[in-house]
């Protein structure tokens, strides 16, 4: 690991935790605030393959998720009150459902990019990205979420996230956790093209600023 390599260490770790105690909040009926921060994952591990190449952004994404997981893990010993009940700040299925979608997700978002990388400027990002959500979605939400793999931590009441209820409130009976899913899915293929935006600047003045240097 080298200095270039820490911004994007340190970025990524703390969009998984953020991501983590988040996703456990509603933000009106179908989403979670996690939603929001961790499609920021894919920004960062696609700026560090366009910037530094695929090997710097495997190696960001390992340690990145090493230092996820350790934080997630002591967050679900952090005990938090509310509503006259006390629950750990993140529980152990969404750190191993975080943990399992998230290295999967994003070194095959690494591997895709790579692939396009040479193609128009917005194929590899956007492909990768899109590719790379579709999958984290479905492995965490079934993780954390579905009542079929509640042996994975018995004491984790997750009845909530599956309550019978019209698909996004219009569609099918489904559980809930599947309409979050959808909504959080949704969410992410929005970010994806916002985030061509940041991603096509901050690459250019990166690159300028090596071609100077």
């Amino acid at each position: 690991m080298t200095r270039i390599h820490i911004p994007g260490i340190l970025a990524m770790a703390t969009i998984v935790v953020a991501s983590n105690i988040l996703v456990q909040f509603l933000f009106g009926n179908w989403l979670t605030w996690g939603a929001f921060t961790y499609p920021l994952a894919f920004l960062v591990t696609d700026l560090m393959n366009r910037i530094y190449g695929a090997p710097a952004a495997r190696k960001v994404v390992f340690v990145g998720f090493i230092v996820g997981v350790i934080c997630s893990v002591i967050g679900t010993q952090v005990m938090i009150q509310g509503d006259g009940f006390e629950y750990p700040a993140v529980t152990l299925r969404i750190a191993l459902g975080s943990g399992l979608a998230f290295l999967t997700a994003q070194m095959l978002d690494v591997a895709i990019f790579d692939r396009l990388r040479n193609g128009a400027w917005w194929r590899a990002p956007l492909a990768s990205t899109l590719i790379g959500s579709t999958v984290d979605t479905a492995l965490f939400f079934t993780i954390a979420f579905s009542a079929g793999l509640t042996a994975i931590e018995p004491a984790n009441d997750v009845s909530w996230a599956n309550e019978a209820l019209p698909l996004l409130g219009a569609g099918p009976i489904a559980p809930l956790w599947v309409s979050l899913a959808i909504a959080d899915w949704a969410v992410k293929l929005s970010l994806a093209l916002l985030a061509l935006v940041p991603f096509r600047m901050i690459v250019t003045q990166i690159l300028a600023r090596k071609g100077n240097a």
